[in-house]
């Protein structure tokens, strides 16, 4: 089975930046368009959405408080997905995980492929 890991996350201050990636062991799917998403969890909070990416289309999507600051996008040479992260925030603080689904969606259930997940600490 297709296997997703995540990198990158670490301790920044507000205001900094990280990128990570998620590489995926093979192709994740065959179909000619899926959606690669990072996901994030918070402290005391449920799972959430952050950023889609539906390939084939190239559309992009990203939940309100992310907006112009992150930045979701795919090398399909390299099969890794990344989410570039922007004038971070101590309420970005989290674990943040990748995902593969057949459709893009903001709901958990839409994602089989999970990846382990990748800490992201902001500091004020």
């Amino acid at each position: 089975q297709v296997q997703l890991a995540e990198s990158g996350g670490g301790s920044v201050q507000a205001g900094g930046s990280l990128t990570l990636s998620c590489a995926a062991s093979e192709y994740t799917r065959t179909d000619a368009s899926y959606c690669l998403a990072w996901f994030r969890q918070r402290p005391g909070s449920m799972r959430e959405g952050v950023a889609l990416f539906e390939t084939g289309v190239r559309r992009t999507y990203y939940t309100e408080s992310v907006k112009g600051r992150f930045n979701i996008s795919q090398d399909y040479a390299k099969n890794t997905l990344y989410l570039q992260m922007n004038n971070l925030q101590p309420e970005d603080t989290a674990m943040y995980y990748c995902a593969t689904g057949r459709g893009c969606t903001w709901s958990l259930g839409g994602y089989n492929i999970w990846g382990q997940g990748t800490q992201v600490t902001v500091s004020s």
